[in-house]
């Protein structure tokens, strides 16, 4: 029994082969082509013909996609949404999408704010108005197949926007995609309804990459083989909730690269730098898994507060290009030859200076023909050198959470372009099979059940409390797909509100375990 480990990124696709005791058995590059798919084919054909694995031998077969977050950042194949605000008269102060980039506005046909939702205490804020919710549902039925419904303090109480969800579905069909914001962001209306909207608006993408993997694996003749999607907690889920989902698949790449990094290198908590072709992502492990960012995530100009990775990325990567500024400076970067590399560095023939051409002028790495670069300003090598040293350094930095040295893992196909020595370490690992970190990390990942939940502890007894959340997250874990022996609390946080009334906590609980 074999699984199969894809990573789309914007220079590589990778992918790998790992058998039933975890071990790698081939790991391959493809650039990376304008239609995604073909370079998916041409990765899943290579990594077969270097391992000899038989197809129907594969049982697993794990994505890891960039098409939502490029969606987004690019303003391209996101649905037409109708938009549900529970919370009147208490919300009409701030209008939806009231900080968004005008470009994308428009993502939204209408919307409406409804009377109804509750207090921070649980009590109403008025009776919910089922009557306007139909006219809405009735003017939107066949302008729109997605629908995004945001309460007020839901994640205390969402039985209104259940109530809307059931509403909606009997007027505009069970066709209609429905998002639910309880279900995806935490506390803060705005960014939580911000979220919730992204997520209706990535509906078709998710069906597109979804059905677009199993065709592409149904074309090889990989029919055996049960598909997951890789989600930005380093865990994995299955098509139907990717496609209920889908906003959980942005910034999945890193922390595919993370959670590879940390089982190549048997390392809990390091921090890990992932050098692409265009950027550097870099994050942190946390007991095996990516450190949650506390702070709301602007993705594409549009804040929300759902989950993501604590990442930094930067404009550095093995194509960056390198220039003498006209006041002697030398800058590496932002602007990348991409997945051109191979065309257009010096080492490959070309005529542009990449990172990568530096790290072979100065010995680093051994790559194309170095001849190539022996004429290249020894000064001007050097100088890009100590800026790529003075870039990541200041990352590890803005991560540490002390002034103590940190384990690095070094991971990425573009990681061979930084240097052997980094300020502010104690230990820089380059493991095996680094080069496709994020492939094998989609392909070890476990499946999660995250729980999360306002508790009153005079209510209920906090550690009896506490035990009960646990259990509900293991058995959202188990439900997932995880082997009930295998699973483990991987995370709890237990934070005082106190703006709540009585003694109100908001629990979060993570559990993972290895997939059925």
């Amino acid at each position: 029994m074999y699984k199969l480990g894809i990573d789309v990124g914007g220079t590589n696709t990778d992918a790998v082969l790992i058998n039933e005791r975890l071990e790698v058995v081939a790991d391959i590059k493809h650039p990376t082509t304008p239609d995604v798919y073909d370079g998916i084919l041409c990765a899943i054909r290579e990594v077969l013909a270097a391992s000899g694995v038989e197809r129907k031998e594969i049982a697993q077969a794990m994505l890891g996609t960039t098409q939502c977050t490029n969606a987004i950042v690019e303003r391209k194949d996101l649905a037409k949404v109708a938009l549900v605000r529970i919370g009147a008269p208490a919300t009409t102060g701030i209008p939806p999408m009231v900080d968004w980039p005008e470009d994308i506005q428009a993502v939204v046909e209408d919307y409406v704010i409804l009377r109804g939702g509750s207090e921070f205490d649980g009590k109403d804020i008025s009776p919910l108005d089922t009557e306007a919710a139909k006219d809405f549902f009735t003017r939107m039925r066949g302008r729109v197949q997605s629908v995004a419904i945001s309460c007020v303090f839901s994640y205390i109480r969402n039985d209104h926007e259940v109530q809307i969800a059931q509403l909606c579905k009997e007027i505009m069909g069970d066709d209609v995609h429905v998002s639910v914001s309880s279900e995806i962001g935490s506390m803060g209306l705005i960014e939580r309804e911000n979220a919730t909207i992204m997520n209706a608006a990535l509906y078709k993408v998710a069906e597109r990459f979804t059905e677009g993997f199993a065709k592409s694996l149904a074309d090889e003749g990989i029919t055996n083989a049960e598909i997951y999607l890789a989600q930005n907690d380093g865990t994995l889920m299955t098509m139907e909730y990717a496609r209920k989902y889908p906003i959980r698949t942005i910034a999945c790449g890193p922390t595919n690269s993370i959670r590879g990094a940390s089982y190549l290198s048997k390392q809990k908590n390091a921090v890990v730098i992932d050098v692409g072709g265009t950027t550097t992502d870099l994050g942190v492990i946390q007991n095996e898994f990516p450190r949650e960012s506390s702070v709301a995530a602007t993705i594409g100009g549009i804040r929300t507060n759902f989950r993501m990775p604590d990442i930094i990325s930067i404009g550095l990567g093995g194509g960056s290009i390198v220039r003498r500024q006209p006041d002697g400076r030398v800058t590496v970067g932002p602007d990348s030859v991409g997945y051109k590399i191979t065309s257009e560095a010096l080492v490959f023939g070309g005529s542009t200076v990449t990172a990568t051409d530096v790290a072979v002028k100065l010995g680093l790495a051994d790559i194309g023909d170095s001849s190539l670069v022996a004429d290249l300003d020894q000064q001007l090598a050097e100088a890009a050198l100590a800026r790529i040293k003075e870039m990541v350094e200041d990352c590890i930095d803005s991560l540490k959470i002390s002034n103590a040295d940190v384990d690095v893992i070094l991971v990425g196909g573009g990681s061979i372009v930084l240097p052997k020595e980094l300020a502010g370490t104690s230990h820089i690992y380059n493991p095996p099979h680094f080069g496709c970190a994020n492939a094998i990390g989609s392909a070890i990942s476990k499946v999660s059940g995250n729980y999360e939940q306002l508790i009153d502890y005079n209510q209920i007894p906090r550690e009896q409390a506490l035990e009960q959340a646990k259990a509900d997250a293991i058995q959202l874990a188990i439900a997932a797909g995880a082997i009930a022996e295998t699973v483990e609390i991987i995370e709890v946080e237990d934070v005082p509100l106190a703006y709540c009334v009585g003694n109100t906590s908001r629990v979060r609980i993570k559990a993972a375990g290895d997939l059925a």
